[in-house]
């Protein structure tokens, strides 16, 4: 059970050759086709293009009770079912299907952030360091006994999607390998401890929003996490920016109220943070594709002592 590319590893470590004499992939269950883009075309999930491309049966149900689908499910008859950003939580009924249980592939240390969005919110909040755990689910949001768990170093300048990157062939390895030592008997559940439990629930495009009175470091900690979705945005006057790479500095004005423009080189624009200066190297305007300032310069004027602002404000004149 999968949905988007972060689970694409998962499926095709399951699918290895050496693998084989371990377990055989049944079935898959993703997400319904959704719209996309802007011409709104249904769009498969990438699961079911990997899916498909080896032949193997798909259910996309849009409830995980109906009963066509808990069907097909009894169907296949799985002894076990692993699940990688799947996407939806798992009825009772579901989980207690399989003999072996259901082996979760989560992107962070557990039991820190436990949620739909773990990735992102490790790099909102400072975090230096994360990795993949898998763990027997049960009824709670990624509150079951953990099984494995591998630790990643967070590169200064990655993004949530270039850390997804890294850890999604991380988490199909240690699939394998954790379904291979459960089958084995050679691993243990170990139980997660609630005290050191965090959350990580799903980001709202409200989440995104810049305030520029939180330190330069932590503008800086909030844009990484939300690239590429939602994205950090601000307002340049009436224009919405998505702000796509940026740079914490020490410099900065202090009489300078936040996100006071304090000024633009050929580069970067510097701006007034709470603490120290934010440096924006990279932006996407509302209207057009993403731009290194450079080029974004090459076309627009951006006034010095003007302010980014967290909701729409007049035209700037040049």
């Amino acid at each position: 059970m999968g949905t988007p590319d972060f689970a694409v590893p998962s499926l095709e470590a399951l699918l290895r050759p050496d693998f084989q004499h371990i377990g055989r992939v049944v079935g898959v269950v993703t997400q319904p086709d959704r719209p996309k883009d802007r011409g709104q075309h249904l769009t498969p999930p990438p699961i079911k293009l990997l899916a498909e491309r080896h032949g193997l049966p798909v259910a996309q149900p849009l409830k995980m009770k109906e009963p066509g689908f808990l069907e097909t499910l009894r169907g296949w008859s799985p002894d076990l079912i692993a699940v990688t950003a799947f996407g939806r939580i798992l009825p009772p009924v579901i989980l207690d299907l399989p003999p072996r249980g259901c082996v979760n592939v989560h992107g962070s240390l557990l039991p820190k952030y436990r949620g739909a969005a773990p990735i992102q919110w490790a790099l909102i909040n400072g975090e230096t360091e994360t990795g993949i755990t898998t763990m027997l689910m049960d009824p709670g949001m990624d509150t079951g006994p953990m099984l494995m768990q591998e630790r990643l170093a967070i590169l200064p300048e990655e993004t949530a999607g270039e850390l997804a990157s890294r850890l999604a062939p991380l988490g199909g390895r240690l699939l394998t390998e954790t379904i291979q030592g459960l089958l084995g008997g050679s691993i243990k559940p170990i139980a997660q401890d609630a005290a050191l439990a965090t959350l990580a629930p799903l980001l709202k495009k409200e989440d995104g929003v810049i305030d520029w009175q939180e330190a330069s470091t932590e503008i800086v900690d909030r844009v990484r996490g939300l690239t590429p979705w939602p994205g950090a945005s601000t307002y340049y006057g009436e224009e919405r920016w998505l702000i796509r790479r940026v740079e914490a500095s020490d410099t900065g004005d202090s009489v300078a109220e936040s996100g006071t423009i304090l000024a633009v080189t050929r580069d970067a624009v510097r701006v007034a943070a709470g603490t120290g200066s934010v440096l924006i190297h990279e932006l996407q305007p509302s209207s057009g594709k993403r731009l290194a300032m450079k080029q974004y310069l090459a076309g627009h004027t951006i006034k010095i002592g003007s302010k980014l602002t967290r909701e729409p404000g007049p035209p700037i004149a040049s």
